[in-house]
């Protein structure tokens, strides 16, 4: 049950409210933020094999290329929404935006691995500003009807599909400029995220005195941040001293911040935000997505490149029927999701995207793309679009404003964390996979690479299948149930 929140809100008078049609460009607005963080995560896929090369970076650098970005993303997600919250969610969003693009063009400049990782990594500091203050934007924009669904359908269906435009954007800037206009293209984004953001969106704020949870922000971020290294380090044996010690310390940091969560009175994660029963589930399932849709795409992306031998351009297009095929079912799912609710969709969802997976983790080396890959896609992409439509809806349905920028963190940071600790875990999986394989065969190179991806899809369809009975125990209530409350509308407008 989701408890009331104790801070006073006070309703915005009707004529601040925006009208209609700035609503829709305001949409416009965020939903180019949410594509600009998540297609960060994966737009330097197609680009790792050009800047290794360049950059000379280790096997381990190019795994934190794209680790550093989500760890730092989801790690901060929290203490960015309570920025949000607290400080103004126009504010944040806008300061997020010039920091995002500062660290694009750092990057875009980087003459080493480590300052590459260093860019990233502020790029997800800066993420974890930006998409709270986003999505808690957008909660308020609409906050509830028909207008409502549509409104997060759009944006569920862009963060799904952010991940394979993505890689076709890397891959195209990649073939035909350089990899770093992988990282400097945002800074285009932000010029024009940064002005509409100025015109369209209005300031919106949590009522009440409000202070900070530093010691709550302290302790998730490194406890998180522990989890994933450990993870990370997996990759060179599960029972070694340096993953047990860090997972340990992940987890017991992670325990000590809910106990803090307890027992002070401004909480950086009101727990009333996770433990309702509808919403801890669609947390917990966007986690599970996360997993595949940024640490399987990476070796998908690399399996089209270096055992099909793609060039970047190609591997970017060899992406793209996932998101033509989220995109194409969106619409479809939409108009279900008002005439059966949104139960039946997080339960058959990623059961559709497990069996594309199943189906890619039959690959061959010496596999035709057309027989072994595009298949596998389409299916993936249209069980995505059944999940992406209606889960960040459940995931910030009923949230008190108070908690609207609490709760918009948790959902970002469930997907980041999860595909960081899903990337870490991969990774350990492959490199055993392919080790084993070339163990056997030494001269066998690229069945050793395709026998460590297709151990990776085939942990993908798995954790896909775990989304489904997390779905079937969680997602529980009618279709009416599930909608959002009419609560949500009052909120302070600036």
């Amino acid at each position: 049950m989701t408890m009331t929140q104790n801070h006073p809100v006070v309703a915005g008078p009707s004529p601040s409210r925006p009208a209609k049609d700035r609503r829709w460009l305001t949409l416009c607005v965020l939903a180019l933020t949410q594509l600009v963080v998540v297609l960060d995560g994966t737009i330097v896929n197609i680009a790792l094999p050009q800047a290794q090369a360049e950059l000379a970076l280790t096997d381990g650098q190019r795994q934190w290329v794209v680790t550093a970005y989500a760890l730092a993303f989801g790690a901060l997600l929290l203490l960015g929404g309570r920025i949000a919250d607290y400080w103004g969610r126009k504010r944040t969003y806008l300061v997020g935006m010039i920091g995002f693009g500062i660290a694009s063009a750092f990057g875009g400049i980087a003459q080493n691995g480590i300052e590459l990782i260093i860019a990233r990594g502020l790029q997800g500091a800066f993420a974890a500003m930006l998409a709270p203050a986003a999505l808690a934007l957008l909660t308020v924009t609409f906050p509830h009807g028909k207008d409502r669904n549509t409104a997060f359908a759009v944006f569920g269906v862009i963060a799904g599909a952010g991940a394979a435009v993505g890689m076709l954007l890397g891959g195209v800037l990649t073939e035909f400029a350089d990899w770093r206009w992988c990282l400097l293209v945002n800074v285009i984004f932000v010029i024009v995220g940064f002005i509409g953001g100025v015109l369209l969106v209005r300031e919106s704020k949590a009522g009440g005195e409000n202070t900070y949870d530093i010691w709550g922000a302290v302790t998730v971020t490194l406890g998180l941040g522990a989890l994933v290294y450990g993870f990370s380090l997996a990759e060179t044996g599960w029972a070694t001293l340096g993953t047990i010690g860090f997972l340990s310390l992940g987890v017991v940091l992670l325990a000590l911040f809910v106990w803090l969560e307890t027992r002070v009175a401004q909480p950086l994660l009101p727990l009333r935000v996770v433990l309702d029963r509808v919403r801890g589930g669609a947390f917990l399932i966007q986690a599970i997505v996360g997993t595949v849709m940024i640490g399987a795409t990476l070796y998908l992306a690399l399996h089209l490149q270096i055992v099909l031998g793609m060039s970047p351009l190609q591997a970017g297009l060899g992406s793209l029927p996932m998101t033509l095929a989220i995109m194409a079912t969106a619409p479809v799912a939409t108009r279900m999701l008002r005439v059966i609710g949104p139960r039946p969709l997080m339960i058959t969802g990623p059961i559709i995207a497990a069996a594309g997976l199943l189906y890619l983790a039959a690959l061959t080396a010496d596999g035709n793309y057309f027989v072994q890959i595009l298949p596998a896609l389409l299916v993936l992409g249209v069980g995505m679009a059944c999940i992406f439509v209606p889960v960040q809806n459940l995931a910030l349905s009923g949230v008190e404003p108070h908690d609207a920028g609490a709760a918009s963190a948790t959902a970002n940071a469930s997907m980041q964390i999860g595909g960081s600790i899903g990337l870490s875990v991969f990774t350990a999986l492959y490199v055993s996979a392919s080790e084993s394989s070339l163990s056997a065969d030494p001269g066998a190179q690229l069945e050793a690479l395709t026998a460590g991806y297709s151990v990776v899809f085939f942990a993908a369809a798995v954790v896909m299948v775990v989304a489904a009975v997390v779905a079937l125990v969680f997602i529980r209530g009618s279709k009416e149930e599930l909608a959002p409350t009419e609560g949500a509308a009052a909120v302070h407008l600036g």
